[in-house]
């Protein structure tokens, strides 16, 4: 692919990122229905199921860059697409519901359910970056300890995420008093399956075809996109984190604005934190595919993004405990505040990449 025209690279690369909007939207509504027939459960079908059809593209880059021996292109797109999927929360506040007396996003969204699942994200980044500093030879059985701890914390994660739903010492169960959202414990919960819905049968064809079209769109991202970035001599880590990690982002995108748009913002935030949480998790398959330590491999601008990602994590874990009522610029102020940091990180990469 690298001998192909530069125009056609960016013809391939914007084909593969219309293919995963679309299939995004059927994944996300074909898991509905799923989880609904199936009873798989709120933690199961929502956390799990939708984390990994969501991420979809992610895991393609990241079989597709370990096979290749590409490991710094997977790494810079897991970590700068945690960072990026975060800046989503800010783009569905400014765009998913607007009106006259419509309050900021982590107002409408608040509960203790959705700070735990911002806790569950930062650990994971904890330990991420605790994993580089780590000596490259702890390898047994084709992984390294730093990669099952982060599959265990996630597992963990959850795990308290389910019990959170079902009830917390706090007052209203951890739901701020006047939130309207019909699911405050901050997680998917699923309606039965009315009888206008499609069938299992098609539910699961369409949800297979989907996923199948997500994964071969994310191999041709990868592909097309580091050869275009070759030629026009952008790094493999900066194009990673951001340009992939946008199109790689596209499935939160949709699925986040539709739930948004059905007054369901806590689910929005909620599988943008759980797809976060999910991606360092890809890290075992790239060492398990690859049979080398990965996180001892990352660089300076791979902690770099780390570190970004978890300080706009908090942010918002900040602003949904202080509930801000105001727009500003057309959003929250904590929303406003992630744009600010994420622009300001992206010109340290930039500083970094160049150095």
């Amino acid at each position: 692919m690298d001998s192909l025209p530069i125009w056609l690279l960016v013809l391939i690369f914007v084909a593969g990122a219309a293919v995963i909007w679309f299939s995004g939207i059927q994944l996300s509504k074909t898991t509905d229905v799923l989880d609904s027939r199936l009873h798989l459960g709120s933690a199961l079908g929502g956390l799990i199921v939708l984390a990994v059809a969501t991420n979809l593209p992610e895991i393609a880059i990241t079989v597709s860059a370990a096979v290749s021996g590409s490991i710094g292109v997977a790494v810079g797109n897991i970590l700068g697409g945690i960072a990026l999927q975060t800046v989503v929360i800010a783009v569905l506040d400014a765009f998913g519901k607007r009106g006259t007396g419509v309050k900021p996003i982590t107002y409408r969204a608040a509960s203790l359910g959705l700070v735990l699942e911002a806790v569950v994200v930062v650990a994971v980044l904890s330990v991420v970056i605790a994993g580089s500093q780590l000596p490259s030879g702890l390898l047994f059985a084709r992984l390294t300890p730093d990669v099952v701890l982060i599959a265990a914390i996630w597992l963990v994660g959850l795990f308290l995420v389910r019990r959170a739903g079902k009830g917390l010492p706090w007052h209203e169960d951890g739901a701020a008093p006047d939130t309207t959202t019909p699911h405050p414990s901050g997680h998917r919960t699923r309606k039965p399956a009315s009888p206008e819905q499609m069938s299992t049968a098609k539910a699961v064809v369409v949800f297979t075809v989907a996923a199948l079209l997500t994964l071969a769109s994310g191999v041709a991202l990868e592909l097309a996109g580091d050869a275009a970035a070759k030629q026009v001599g952008v790094s493999g880590v900066l194009f990673g984190a951001t340009v992939l990690a946008l199109a790689t982002s596209l499935p939160e995108i949709s699925t986040g604005l539709q739930a948004v748009k059905q007054g369901d913002d806590n689910l929005a935030i909620s599988d943008i934190f759980g797809g976060n949480a999910f991606l360092p998790v890809l890290f075992l398959v790239a060492t398990l595919i690859s049979g080398k330590a990965v996180l001892p491999q990352a660089n300076a601008s791979d902690i770099y993004l780390t570190a970004l990602a978890a300080l706009l994590t908090v942010v918002y874990a900040v602003g949904l405990i202080f509930r801000p009522r105001r727009h500003v610029a057309g959003m929250g102020p904590d929303s406003l505040a992630v744009v600010v940091l994420y622009l300001i990180g992206v010109g340290g990469l930039v500083a970094i990449t160049v150095s």
